[in-house]
Formats: C-alpha cells, structure tokens, sequence
C-alpha cells in the first residue's frame, strides 16, 4: 500500500509540472485612478486660472513700431487694445481691423501677442508717390492710386498729379472708357518708372487722357510720356536722351524706340 501510495503521488507531481505560470498585471486599482483624475483636474483649473484670473498674464503693456508720420499714441488711441483683459482672450483681429479703417495711412499691422503681458502692433505706413492739391491742402496718393491722407504742407520729393481732364472730344472719350480711377492709377505707375536723377525734379504730373501723360520739371523742362505702358523702357531711354542732349527742354519718350528731343 506504501508503494502504491508514493506512486500514485510522484505520477501526480509529474502530471503537475511544466511551464511556469505567467501572472497577469493587477488593474489600477480605483484610489489610483481618482488620483490621477483629481491631479490633471487641479493642473487644468490652474492653467485656466494663470490665463484668465492672474494679473501676469494680462494686457498691461502696448508697443508700437513702424511709425514715420503717425505718433505711437495716435496708433494706440486707434487699436483701442483692452488694457486689463486675459492676453489669451484678446481679439487680434479686431483690433487689425479698427487700426485699418480708422487710420488710413496704415498701409500693413501685424498684431502680435507679447507674453507674459504686451501686445505688440507693428505698423507699415503707406508712401506717398503723388499729391493732388485741394485748396490749400495737399492729399497723399500711394503706388496703389489710393488717397490716403491729407496734410497742410506738401511732402518733399513728391511731385503734384494734375489732372488736365476734358469733356470734349478725344480726352473725353479716354475719360470715358477708363474712368478718373483708372488715369489717376496709370499716373502712378509712370511716377513709380521716373528715372532716380529725374523723379528728383519732377514737380509736376499731368494726365491729359490714357495716352497722354507728360512730366513737368524743374527749370521749364518736359518730358512726354505717353501711357504707362512700357514704362521701364521709356525710363531707360529717357535717361538716355538726358545724357545724350543734356541742353534740351523737351523730351518725347512716348515711343521709346523713337525718342525725341528739343529746344536748348
């Protein structure tokens, strides 16, 4: 029976062996878990906290740059930036948008949140290429043909646009056709092609129709230009004829493979 017995028990021990159990991990247990939770709540409630509550992080500082004619303060009193509120909540574009329709001078604005505590607003004013005269004022146009301001004293190198527009017969039609718009733009293209030595002297441009834009300059002289078109041309050969007749008075560049010159 002893034997029987210690047979019967080692065929079980052997029965019983083999590969070792592997153990699986315990889940989370549940206090880790409300932890865990009660920590990302507490970080997010102070990340909101430190964004709207805190006084670090709100708009106590406006800088200004870019500016040549406009003061920072009149960039300022137009962006209206709320002093005070969370910088995070600031409205960037709104406040674009007022510096564009309150200022017309302002050509660009980038406005820039300054951490911890500034809003940055960077300015790019629009360049005066032609005056109209109005009176005893003179309003500024850009190389857009847009009329952006009005000032009492004329800018100087900026020449003055006139506008020699007639009702009758062939300037008329130009009119017309193209619209005052449309001649004051071509005049601004031919007073962004005026040679550097030139435009120095240009007093005057005139606008006489589409085709017939000329420059006054200083001392008597003239220059006919024609249209915009093939302005860079017309430059070249401009300065060309100048070097050329240095003596002349007037000048014909409206076919610049057939520049003219006269007078002395």
């Amino acid at each position: 029976m002893a034997g029987t017995t210690t047979a019967a028990r080692g065929e079980r021990q052997q029965g019983s062996s083999g590969p070792p159990r592997v153990r699986r991990p315990k889940a989370p247990r549940l206090r880790t878990i409300v932890v865990l939770a009660a920590a990302s709540l507490v970080a997010v409630l102070v990340a909101v906290w430190l964004l709207y509550g805190s006084d670090w992080l709100r708009v106590h500082d406006v800088s200004v740059s870019g500016t040549r004619v406009l003061t920072p303060d009149q960039v300022r009193e137009a962006a209206d930036v709320p002093v005070g509120e969370p910088l995070v909540s600031v409205d960037t574009e709104a406040i674009e948008g007022r510096l564009l329709s309150k200022t017309p001078r302002i050509d660009t604005v980038d406005v820039i949140r300054s951490w911890p505590d500034g809003i940055e607003l960077k300015v790019a004013e629009r360049t005066p290429v032609l005056l109209v005269q109005k009176g005893r004022n003179f309003i500024e146009v850009d190389d857009d043909g847009v009329r952006f301001a009005m000032v009492s004293r004329a800018p100087k190198g900026v020449p003055l646009l006139e506008l020699a527009l007639s009702h009758r017969g062939s300037t008329a039609a130009s009119l017309r056709r193209f619209g005052e718009d449309r001649l004051v733009r071509e005049a601004v293209r031919v007073a962004g092609r005026i040679p550097a030595a030139v435009a120095r002297d240009t007093r005057v441009v005139k606008v006489r129709s589409y085709d017939d834009i000329s420059l006054e300059l200083r001392g008597g002289r003239t220059v006919a230009w024609g249209s915009g078109e093939k302005s860079e041309a017309k430059a070249r050969a401009l300065t060309a004829l100048m070097k050329a007749e240095p003596g002349a008075r007037h000048f014909d560049v409206s076919v610049p493979t057939a520049p003219a010159s006269a007078g002395s």
